[in-house]
């Protein structure tokens, strides 16, 4: 099998997992092709996520590490077996790789913890308002990819749906639910977009207000598999977005996660009837925004 040309994000982070097995093993890579019984140059493409590592020699790897945590290096071989395909897959010769690493990691959540400061998480993205903020970027790009990035942002959507989907928490700042991107129509129908998926079990909102303490300026995303130590931070920029997969990187941003959410108004219910909310809560706000926008 030839060397992987551009591996996935999920590739490679499995190639700096084994870096890290080797490493707290206190092996080089040489000693470490000994113990698996490799050459010292598949080491090295397994750690570049340019070929993969079979299960019996990853265990050998943990082993010699006397790695004692099972579930993690029963998650990592499963991780290096993945075979990368799904919905997206049907994309792989004609969206950015980025899309479809985003993709993949969502697909094998079991949480997303999601901030947003100033647009509307992707998830819970009407077509309207995914068309807008596409059609309207800063960025240049064409018709054609714009069309096809708005049908990739409507079809993850679908992860929030079924019997295995991940519970997402987003919390958004008000900033992101005044903007009408020229249509109050349109973030009317956003708004009530909303509150209509919070109803969903596994969604949890929470608006951030002006009035409240000053907001975290970058948007980010952790996304959580099954075990914690594998999960991704995908931080938002207008180039190139991050993806960060160390251990301080997952506390930093875990913690500015618990922060936002402490800081955040109470998630928005819609269970409850406007007359029984007698304090400031997320659910009211997006109603109070809602209003001139008739």
């Amino acid at each position: 099998m030839g060397l992987r040309a551009n591996p996935t994000y999920r590739q490679r982070r499995f190639g700096s997992e084994v870096r890290k097995l080797r490493e707290t093993a206190g092996l080089t890579v040489g000693e470490s092709a000994a113990v698996m019984g490799m050459r010292q140059s598949h080491i090295s493409n397994v750690e570049s996520g340019r070929t993969g590592l079979s299960p019996e020699r990853l265990r050998s790897l943990a082993a010699a590490g006397g790695s004692e945590d099972s579930t993690y290096v029963d998650a990592l071989v499963e991780m290096g077996q993945a075979s990368g395909k799904g919905w997206w897959t049907e994309y792989r010769e004609r969206a950015r790789p980025s899309l479809l690493d985003v993709a993949e990691l969502e697909a094998g959540a079991r949480a997303l913890h999601c901030y947003e400061p100033m647009f509307v998480p992707g998830l819970l993205q009407t077509p309207e308002y995914a068309t807008a903020i596409h059609r309207a970027g800063y960025v240049r790009t064409s018709r054609q990819e714009d069309d096809l990035a708005i049908e990739f942002r409507l079809k993850r959507q679908q992860v929030l749906l079924g019997e295995y989907a991940p519970r997402l928490h987003a919390v958004v700042h008000e900033a992101a639910l005044r903007a009408t991107l020229g249509s109050p129509r349109l973030m009317r129908g956003q708004l009530l977009r909303l509150i209509e998926l919070s109803r969903l079990p596994n969604v949890t909102l929470q608006v951030m207000p002006f009035d409240g303490p000053v907001a975290f300026g970058t948007s980010f995303t952790l996304i959580q598999p099954e075990v914690w130590e594998l999960s991704t931070v995908v931080v938002g920029h207008v180039e190139k977005s991050l993806y960060l997969g160390d251990r301080s990187d997952l506390v930093r941003y875990g913690d500015a996660f618990a922060k936002v959410c402490e800081v955040a108004l109470p998630p928005v219910d819609a269970t409850v009837s406007p007359e029984a909310h007698d304090a400031k809560d997320s659910l009211g706000l997006i109603q109070r925004l809602l209003y001139p926008l008739l």
